[in-house]
């Protein structure tokens, strides 16, 4: 009883810290609005986060705080601003303030929001610089296991194949950084997708094209990304052996890396898997333990564990249990500059939305995330290891807070790059935009934004509650009947 309350608290204080931390950056973010405000004179009426009718309000040296029943965003109310009453609401004028704003002080208060949240990137890519980023090891760009029937195969690509390009775009990894492999291959565009391959034991290059796959989902899910079938070469070494099984009987051990099954070189303990599945003897060639012990050569038969009879998806196994090369474990920590960091966000950033609007791409606007996504994903770096999961989200701040500066800088209506636009419109013709047309084109756009964001929030909890399909769970597999 004890620990599911230690654990409920321990998962309601993350939730609550993901709340306080999204909802800081919004916090400086609109502090650039009103700060700019106070410099440029401006009224300033209301100062919210998250929308709609506040839940709490206090005055604070004359400007309502508050905080609204939609968790999305924030505002800082200017009534000299024009258009904004549709998503902010009907805003209190004094007559001493009733003088409209100059074009220049428009475009400095629009302006600050998202130049706060640029700043607050650049304090966010400071303290990283400082207590280092978190960086896994990834696999290289060696195909390890091709899927029978998939379109890789289809295609003619081989395990062993070393990926060199995809579309043109130079690759030495299988992901990180929107540069991998699994990264490019999600990110193509068209109807093929093409491969520059170095084949062992061919000195030219080969150029494969591949059609791509994309796994079902359900429709209240995400579509998912562009598949091709393939998975990265990794060591098949024996991380453990069953007691009784086919494997502890012919004498392996831990330690050991298998080389090739049935005289075909393996890089990745997937194809010893398959092989396993498929039924009837297998000749193992492995290298020796790092003390020198453990059989060079075994002949196995795959069994069927005992207590797997009759259970879906239940297949042979030789009864080990693989693992990666010791060098290939850990992460270690990254220092990189903050101009590395912020330059890298606006990369994927641009990426990101080039893809969004390319006619060929399989990415579309359901592949964005809100809040609740976004605060999923926050809430799952916490999760991990103490040492790693503040590391991540400090750097995933960075991120954000480029993301958040770059949209609100868009010229779009509603949003601050909308009201610098206008701003500029105004000083070259000398007179503001008529205040009936922005109302409405003001109005309609909030109901762009918020079907956009009820969409993309619909989303968000359909892969979060929706359920994964996944092969079933087998139990920890027991060879004690075919051992007696």
């Amino acid at each position: 009883m004890l620990e599911t309350l230690s654990s409920f608290l321990l998962k309601a204080g993350l939730v609550l810290l993901v709340i306080v931390f999204f909802n800081f950056m919004i916090f400086f973010h609109e502090l650039g609005h009103f700060l700019a405000g106070k410099w440029r004179g401006a009224y300033i009426d209301r100062f919210q986060i998250w929308f709609g009718k506040p839940i709490w309000k206090k005055k604070i040296w004359g400007v309502q705080v508050g905080l609204g029943w939609i968790p999305a965003g924030g505002f800082v109310s200017l009534p000299q601003m024009e258009g904004m009453e549709g998503i902010e609401g009907n805003a209190y004028l004094p007559e001493e303030h009733r003088r409209p704003l100059k074009p220049l002080d428009k475009i400095i208060i629009a302006a600050a929001g998202p130049l706060f949240s640029l700043l607050l990137a650049y304090l966010f890519a400071m303290i990283v610089w400082g207590v280092g980023k978190p960086e896994g090891w990834t696999p290289g760009s060696q195909v390890g296991y091709v899927q029978p029937g998939s379109p890789a195969a289809e295609a003619g690509v081989l395990a062993g194949d070393v990926i060199t390009a995809v579309d043109g775009k130079p690759v030495s990894k299988w992901m990180g950084n929107m540069e991998g492999v699994r990264d490019l291959v999600a990110l193509s565009e068209g109807d093929t997708i093409a491969l520059t391959i170095n084949r062992p034991g061919q000195s030219e290059p080969l150029t494969l094209h591949t059609s791509y796959r994309l796994p079902e989902t359900k429709w209240w899910q995400r579509g998912a990304m562009r598949q091709i079938g393939v998975l990265p070469a990794e060591a098949s070494v024996v991380a453990a052996v069953l007691p009784g099984s086919p494997a502890e009987k012919a004498g392996l051990k831990s330690g050991q890396r298998v080389l090739s099954v049935n005289g075909q070189r393996v890089y990745s303990p997937v194809a010893v898997q398959e092989a396993a599945a498929q039924g009837g003897a297998l000749v193992l060639e492995l290298a020796p333990a790092e003390d020198g012990t453990g059989v060079t050569r075994a002949e196995i038969t795959p069994q069927l564990p005992a207590n797997w009879a009759g259970l879906e998806g239940a297949m042979p196994i030789i009864g080990a249990l693989w693992g990666g090369d010791s060098t290939e474990e850990g992460v270690r920590l990254d220092y990189p500059n903050p101009q590395v960091q912020v330059s890298q966000s606006l990369k994927w950033m641009g990426k990101t939305l080039e893809k969004v609007a390319a006619p060929g791409s399989s990415v579309t606007v359901e592949h964005l995330s809100g809040p609740v996504g976004i605060g999923a994903h926050i809430y799952q770096m916490l999760n991990a290891d103490s040492g790693i999961g503040w590391r991540l989200v400090l750097w995933f701040a960075v991120v954000l807070n480029v993301n958040l500066a770059v949209l609100n800088i868009l010229p779009l209506p509603v949003v601050d790059g909308g009201h610098v636009t206008l701003g500029i419109i105004e000083m070259l013709r000398g007179k503001s935009v008529s205040g009936r047309f922005l109302n409405w084109l003001m109005l309609g756009f909030v109901f762009v934004l918020m079907a956009f964001f009820l969409f993309v929030t619909f989303k968000d909890v359909g892969d979060l509650v929706g359920g994964k399909s996944a092969p079933p769970e087998l139990p920890t597999p027991s060879f004690a009947a075919a051992a007696q």
